[in-house]
């Protein structure tokens, strides 16, 4: 009868042991990915950005051109992976003509190793001409720095165009057809350039337009 008893117990335990590990308790994440947003407006430590998931790009960035100090350096920094937004990644930019273009430049920032560092978001990366990366877009931001040293604080903004028919790579990103710049003074007026996303034929000076 002991005995008897013993194995009954026995069975009990393994029941509840094995049966409950083989079903999902209150616990288990059984929700589903969320839907990627077409508008995802993020507040950064040195950028606001509205950024597109399903592009996997930025729609427009905004930032400020200050007159600082440099105190860091890039070293081996690369552009690193938000967990909480669907952004581009490593692979969309490799083997092929696309630069890891940053919007707010990384120039801009070198005032700490924390604000250099939050320029390498993918939130502040877009699929750019490498060109146009390396040309006279970087000359365009290393200008805005001479202004701001004699102008003081400008405020700059960044919309990139997504023209019809415009290239969608085989991993899933959008590439931009062109790139809106707007800079604004403290004085009130603005300066804009367009860029498209081709590599570039002049000066920065060519791709003045007049402000909307």
């Amino acid at each position: 009868m002991k005995k008897s008893l013993y194995f009954l117990a026995y069975f009990i335990l393994v029941f509840f042991v094995f049966g409950a590990c083989g079903k999902e308790g209150p616990s288990a994440n059984t929700e589903p990915p969320r839907e990627k947003k077409v508008s995802y407006l993020i507040q950064g430590p040195v950028f606001t950005v509205d950024y597109n998931e399903i592009y996997e790009q930025p729609n427009w960035i905004a930032y400020q051109v200050r007159d600082i100090v440099k105190v860091a350096d890039r070293g081996s920094m690369n552009f690193y992976l938000v967990d909480t937004v669907y952004t581009s990644n490593d692979a969309d930019y490799y083997a092929n003509q696309w630069d890891k273009g940053h919007m707010a430049p990384a120039g801009s920032f070198t005032d700490s190793y924390d604000n250099l560092y939050a320029t390498f978001s993918y939130l502040n990366c877009a699929l750019q001409r490498d060109e146009l990366n390396r040309g006279e877009w970087a000359e365009l931001e290393g200008q805005a720095r001479t202004w701001a040293k004699t102008l003081g604080t400008i405020e700059v903004r960044i919309d990139l165009e997504f023209g019809d028919g415009h290239e969608v790579l085989t991993t899933g990103a959008h590439v931009p057809t062109a790139f809106y710049k707007t800079f604004r003074f403290g004085d009130g007026s603005t300066r804009c350039f367009y860029f498209p996303n081709t590599p570039t034929e002049g000066p920065w000076e060519d791709y003045e337009i007049d402000c909307p």
